[in-house]
């Protein structure tokens, strides 16, 4: 596949769903879940579907993929997040905290990661 695809189709496209997959699940939860606490509840949910997408359908074969599709998954992250729930929704008690950094540090790292591992295949 050429990169620019790849980059298009795993990094633009999957960063785009599984950022859209955290949303509608915070969407789904916000009434029965404290706010303080929802994005602890979205977390694991949201980890596992990032590790299945790596596993099953992006598969970055190399490190310098893997750091350019984590750095397109994070820069996403943090744009539609900014617009989508920081001045869009205005939480009233802020938005960015260890649940928040913890979910950025991983979009980044986890794509690495696979790189890495199926580079050294």
């Amino acid at each position: 596949m050429n990169d620019w695809r790849l980059y298009l189709q795993y990094g633009a496209g999957w960063g785009l769903l599984l950022w859209l997959f955290g949303y509608l699940l915070g969407i789904a939860l916000f009434p029965v879940v404290p706010t303080q606490h929802l994005g602890w509840y979205i977390s694991p949910l949201g980890l596992a579907a990032t590790f299945f997408v790596l596993w099953r359908w992006a598969h970055v074969k190399t490190l310098a993929q893997g750091l350019v599709v984590g750095l397109i998954w994070a820069s996403i992250a943090v744009a539609m997040d900014y617009v989508f729930i920081v001045l869009l929704l205005q939480p009233a008690d802020g938005y960015y905290k260890a649940d928040v950094y913890l979910y950025y540090v991983s979009a980044l790292v986890l794509p690495l990661l696979a790189g890495w591992l199926r580079g050294r295949r």
